[in-house]
């Protein structure tokens, strides 16, 4: 991956933020941690990498806050909210699910439920590159990533 079309930082908007359940922190950390160690984050126009991004929910709109390596403001990239919504509820729903078998179910009915867990997130995540299509530029996997953190943001207590 050419070195100046990624992402050196990432960071949610803390006033969103809100306490969570250890898992979805956990899965906020790893998230993170591996969207820093590999990604593909190109925005389109003269712009120079590595980035800084900041996401932020505001007016119903998902603010993708490209800034330059020394936190200098580049581009913001709004999203509407509304198109995430449902993928994101039954993202949840079926996560709530995957947790609850882990309990009680046998491991064929995990790894079904794993399996539409994992589908969900794919169809979050092309969805998202799908929306930054013609602004920025991301991989899967970046796309992936960054999926959960907006699934992170959406939770509000």
């Amino acid at each position: 991956m050419p070195q100046r079309q990624r992402l050196i930082n990432v960071q949610l908007d803390e006033k969103t933020m809100v306490r969570r359940a250890a898992e979805v922190e956990h899965e906020r950390a790893v998230a993170i941690y591996d969207l820093l160690e590999e990604n593909y984050f190109a925005p389109n126009g003269n712009y120079v990498g590595p980035y800084s991004l900041h996401i932020r929910l505001e007016d119903n709109r998902l603010i993708f806050d490209i800034r330059a390596e020394d936190d200098a403001h580049m581009l913001e990239v709004p999203l509407p909210l509304k198109i995430f919504q449902s993928i994101v509820k039954d993202y949840f729903l079926i996560c709530e699910s995957y947790y609850a078998s882990i309990k009680k179910s046998s491991p064929a009915q995990i790894e079904a439920i794993d399996m539409g867990r994992r589908g969900l997130h794919n169809e979050g995540s092309e969805l998202l590159r799908e929306r930054l299509g013609g602004k920025v530029d991301i991989d899967f996997d970046t796309a992936r990533r960054l999926f959960t953190l907006i699934c992170v943001l959406h939770i509000r207590g």
